[in-house]
């Protein structure tokens, strides 16, 4: 069974950007993406790759955060000297830009286990009109054991520029877009992050895409500044209205009375295993984020 894991807030950070890397460590995200690609210039490409291999070099300690890197691809695949980095620095995850085609996920993995036997999962940038197009093969190959692909991610920015959309007035269209990436995400086990909003200087522009995001299905946002941490780690946790529902339905099928039941009575309406299984669900992601619910109904 896959790990479950809190992706709220995944913070994208420049290679090239080492005081910004040096404090990724104290941030409440729950997830880095250290960049190789559209934040580098392509003459500084060596230099990230260098920065890269000694930060991780020198953070060998556990940490709360996952840490993802993304590579460059190439017209004949993907980076090669990028890949090589990655099986050095063993991070938690590689994330594949412009994926839209399984030969890609298929290449990577195989680059992969040629230079190391590290667990390093695939994350997959879904940002042009051919990978919505494909989006059941790509998930349907992405999520067989052998390819490990964990994570998509929305490039919202690239998506908007191949379709000819402004952002954010072309949101809306998008959406459209986006919710079929939820849609094959979920039928195939695969988590999901939106976008990012470019403005990070607009709160309330900032909080209204995330409330819209967590509508759509979305596990997370990824964010361009640590000034989003907070709302998107707040707009994707379980509220405390809805952790507190999940607790009495659990506690619910918990009582003698109820074992082995498939429908239950609770507080005069029919409670049945799928609203079991969706409070689990609840608890579990509300148990990454908060310590004190983890083992308190000893679930799966």
């Amino acid at each position: 069974m896959k790990q479950s894991r809190s992706r709220r807030s995944v913070l994208y950070v420049p290679a090239t950007n080492i005081k910004a890397m040096s404090k990724v460590a104290g941030l409440d995200c729950d997830a880095v993406i250290f960049d190789l690609e559209d934040s580098v210039a392509p003459q500084a490409k060596a230099e990230a790759r260098q920065n890269l291999s000694g930060f991780f070099a020198s953070n060998q300690a556990p940490r709360h955060q996952e840490w993802i890197i993304r590579i460059n691809a190439t017209p004949e695949g993907l980076d090669v000297a990028d890949v090589g980095l990655v099986a050095a620095c063993k991070p938690d995850a590689m994330l594949i830009p412009k994926l839209d085609n399984t030969d890609t996920l298929g290449d990577a993995r195989d680059m992969l286990t040629a230079h190391t036997d590290a667990a390093v999962r695939l994350w997959g940038m879904i940002e042009t009109p051919r990978a919505i197009v494909d989006l059941r093969p790509l998930a349907g190959f992405g999520s067989s054991a052998g390819i490990g692909l964990d994570c998509f991610v929305a490039g919202t920015n690239d998506l908007a520029k191949e379709t000819g959309l402004p952002l954010p007035e072309g949101r809306k269209t998008i959406e459209h877009w986006l919710a079929l990436l939820v849609l094959h995400a979920r039928a195939f086990g695969i988590d999901v992050v939106d976008g990012v909003y470019n403005d990070f200087r607009d709160e309330e522009g900032f909080a209204a895409e995330c409330r819209t995001g967590s509508l759509l299905g979305f596990d997370g946002k990824t964010l361009i500044h640590p000034a989003q941490i907070a709302t998107a780690n707040a707009t994707f946790s379980p509220s405390q209205s809805a952790i507190d529902e999940a607790k009495a339905v659990v506690a619910a099928f918990a009582l003698p009375e109820n074992e082995g039941k498939g429908v239950i009575s609770m507080n005069g309406r029919m409670v049945e295993i799928l609203h079991l299984d969706m409070a689990q669900k609840t608890l579990r992601k509300a148990g990454l984020i908060d310590s004190q619910v983890r083992d308190q109904f000893h679930m799966k």
